[in-house]
Order: C-alpha cells, then sequence, then structure tokens
C-alpha cells in the first residue's frame, strides 16, 4: 500500500512540476527565434495574396513589424476564419492579425492588444433592392458571413438567417445572383471590393457605429499581449502605422 501511495505521489508531484514549468508565450516566442501568427490570407486587404502569390496586406504587414520589435521572425500560417482564434486555444497560433473586432464575450476567452485601427460594419444589398434600408429590415431576411464573426453574429441579432462562406468575394456573387438578400461587413472589405470592381451593381444602406480591432492572443499571456502593445506604441510614434492604413486601406483608420 505504501508502495503504490509513493507511486502516486511521484506522479502527482511530476504533473504539479510540469504545470509550473510552462514558461510564458514570449519568452517562449524570443527562445525559439520566431512568433507564429495566424490569418486567413482571402481577404483584401488586410490579408491576401498579390499577384505573384506573395502574402501581404494591412495586417500581414503590421504582424512582420511586431515580430521586428519582438526581435524575432514572422512565420506566418493561414486558415479559414472559424479556425483562427480555436488555433491561439490549442496553442498553434502566437497571435491573430487578420481584423479581429473586440467584444466583451471574446474578452473572456482572450487577451487583446490596444486597438490598432477602427472600422465600421455595413449593411451591404444589390443595387435594386428598395426593401432593405436599415439593420432592423433583416428580420427574415437571409444572409452570408464567415463563421463566428461578429458580422454573422450582428445579423443573427437582427433576425436574419446566416448562410456561412469564407470569403467576402463568395458572399457578393451570392448576392448578385439572388441567393442571398444582404449581408454585414467591414466597410473597408467594400470600400477595396468597389475599388477592384467600380461597375458591381451592390450599394451601402446603413452603417454602424466604429469597432475597435485588436490583435488576440491566448488568455493568461498578459506579457506577450503587452509587448504587442509596446511594438503598436513604436508604430504610432513613428508614423508607420498610419502609413500601412493609408498604403491599404487609401486612408489613415488608425484613430478613433
Amino acid at each position: 500500500m505504501k508502495k503504490l501511495l509513493s507511486i502516486f505521489t511521484i506522479i502527482a508531484m511530476a504533473f504539479t512540476f510540469s504545470g509550473c514549468s510552462k514558461k510564458p508565450a514570449l519568452e517562449t516566442i524570443k527562445e525559439r527565434g520566431y512568433i507564429v501568427i495566424g490569418t486567413e490570407g482571402n481577404w483584401s486587404p488586410w490579408t491576401y495574396h498579390d499577384e505573384n502569390n506573395n502574402l501581404t496586406g494591412f495586417d500581414v504587414e503590421v504582424g512582420k513589424l511586431i515580430a521586428e520589435h519582438l526581435g524575432v521572425e514572422a512565420r506566418f500560417e493561414e486558415a479559414a476564419w472559424e479556425s483562427l482564434l480555436a488555433g491561439v486555444d490549442s496553442g498553434r497560433f502566437d497571435i491573430i492579425c487578420n481584423g479581429v473586432g473586440y467584444t466583451e464575450e471574446r474578452a473572456k476567452s482572450y487577451e487583446f492588444s490596444d486597438p490598432y485601427v477602427y472600422t465600421r460594419k455595413v449593411l451591404i444589398v444589390s443595387a435594386d433592392n428598395d426593401d432593405i434600408k436599415s439593420f432592423e429590415d433583416l428580420k427574415g431576411k437571409k444572409t452570408a458571413n464567415s463563421s463566428g464573426s461578429t458580422y454573422a453574429e450582428l445579423a443573427k441579432e437582427y433576425g436574419a438567417e446566416v448562410d456561412y462562406i469564407d470569403t467576402f468575394e463568395q458572399t457578393i456573387t451570392l448576392l448578385l445572383q439572388g441567393r442571398i438578400d444582404a449581408t454585414i461587413n467591414a466597410e473597408l472589405s467594400y470600400v477595396d471590393y468597389m475599388t477592384q470592381h467600380p461597375d458591381e451593381a451592390i450599394k451601402i444602406v446603413a452603417s454602424s457605429e466604429g469597432e475597435s480591432v485588436c490583435y488576440p492572443v491566448k488568455k493568461g499571456e498578459t506579457e506577450l499581449a503587452e509587448a504587442v502593445n509596446e511594438a503598436l506604441e513604436e508604430l504610432r510614434a513613428n508614423g508607420k502605422l498610419a502609413e500601412l492604413s493609408v498604403q491599404f486601406f487609401n486612408k489613415d483608420i488608425t484613430n478613433k
């Protein structure tokens, strides 16, 4: 019996010490020399592939500068939107650079950086749609968005039925085909899309108040979140954050 107790004691101590020895994410990142950044890679102008298939976009370039501030390499891994936050939970990603809107509900599960840009949600319909003029008109209508996005949640709050898709381009295709009635998305995504497709028959009929966009890391990793904030503060001070905003969004959206 004593031998069994000794074995159980040793096992319990092993689990205790292994739990205590877990290093903070920031320390691990600096020791291995790189930070793993989760991003979609198909959401222009935030994160996308250019004509040479190089990953770029506002969040990608800011992510590189955050890594530079930390003194490590930026390693990007692409995943569907609904897999990004789950990837932080599992330890696959250290941080998400993908235009993540801050919500109180998300803040219960993740540490967030300070806001680095501010955006508005807009309600988009086909150009010949005169029935939907406000968010309240979405009740009983069909929309499309990425699963788990704040846009999808807002549509459901207003009583819409939401189809889940991967990209903004797919959403607009469904809208123009008449398979959905409307979509809620980032104003900047709409502007970027219309710059590339100026004759597309869609329009904005309503918009929300500004939304804070932040970088999420795993809950409890406060040192990493603080280090990201220091990097963002530096990028604000040297003007690089505003410069990248103008480059990718054609305007400075880094201030409220």
